[in-house]
């Protein structure tokens, strides 16, 4: 045995089982933070300096070959030591300050807490975290004028607030319609377009997302709804709205959990109200270790498995 030209970094290594525990190089890169290119050439780089092919590459994506196994399963727990071993340092110095995280108020309620939980519990330690909740355009200009470490909301339009900050996609989402069991639009697989446009709906304010949303892709057609019947501040209002059957109410699909015997989603016809849901930070080397972590981990959390880049 000659013994290898140099030594392995844990960089790639850590691309290596990011591609194969997400399946794509792309998804990898986005968790990586770096251009898809650029981890193609440190996966090529990796494979020169095993001598054998790692990775099985395809149009489905990539899969770990026999030698890339072995590899995956040395390399994890030697990454996992990493880790904790980068915890301890962190521990040796002086007290952290919070970490600012801003997040949309659907993100905030529906999709933070578990993951947040999960965190602090492989932790073993406490977290020191300043949870911002506001509207998605609030939590954009948060970031973009470094008041929050990072944050996770509704992606915004081109040019919209926080254009220039770096953002990772998570997911997709889309408004809906919202209704209890008794209402007449339940029978409907879709809400008649003309019964939308008429009912009075209880909906989030007009500076929200999820409003926005619908009322850009009406204003494309040439439509718009009619006065609501009461604007609320967060998604949590909105839902306990519906669930009392006063009115629908335009809300998160996440926010209505598959099976859910209090309310029903229902679409309009021929109409969707589409958005995606973005993880996004401003400069990288301004960040502090505790939030690169968080980060990482919210990331492979929080991204739709599945979810590839069109």
């Amino acid at each position: 045995m000659t013994g290898l030209l140099r030594r392995v970094e844990l960089t790639e290594l850590r691309a290596f089982c990011a591609a194969v525990e997400l399946g794509s190089l792309g998804r990898a890169a986005r968790l990586m933070r770096v251009t898809q290119p650029a981890l193609s050439k440190r996966m090529r780089e990796l494979e020169l300096l095993a001598g054998t092919a790692l990775l099985e590459r395809s149009t489905r994506g990539v899969c770990p070959t026999g030698a890339g196994e072995r590899l995956y399963a040395e390399a994890r727990p030697l990454l996992a030591a990493a880790a904790r071993l980068e915890q301890v340092l962190e521990g040796l110095g002086e007290e952290h300050a919070p970490i600012r995280l801003a997040a949309g108020h659907t993100i905030a309620e529906y999709l933070l807490p578990g993951p947040l939980s999960e965190y602090q519990a492989r932790r073993g330690r406490h977290l020191a975290l300043e949870l911002l909740v506001a509207n998605s355009t609030v939590v954009h200009e948060l970031v973009g004028e470094g008041r929050a470490d990072f944050g996770v909301a509704a992606a915004e339009p081109e040019g919209g607030a926080g254009a220039a900050l770096d953002q990772l996609v998570l997911c997709e989402d889309e408004v809906v319609v919202a209704v209890c069991p008794g209402h007449p639009w339940a029978a409907r697989a879709t809400v008649p377009l003309e019964q939308f446009l008429a009912t009075p709906m209880v909906m989030r304010d007009p500076s929200a997302n999820t409003r926005r949303v619908v009322d850009a892709v009406l204003r494309e057609r040439g439509l718009a709804l009619a006065a609501p019947l009461a604007e609320v501040g967060s998604t949590g209002a909105a839902l306990a709205a519906a669930i009392s059957g006063r009115a629908p109410a335009l809300l998160s699909r996440l926010a209505i959990p598959p099976g859910d015997e209090q309310l029903l989603a229902r679409r309009v016809h021929e109409l969707r109200f589409p958005r995606r849901f973005v993880m996004l930070w401003g400069a990288r080397e301004a960040l502090g270790p505790e939030a690169e972590a968080l980060i990482d981990y919210l990331a492979s959390s929080l991204i739709t498995p599945g979810y590839r880049e069109q």
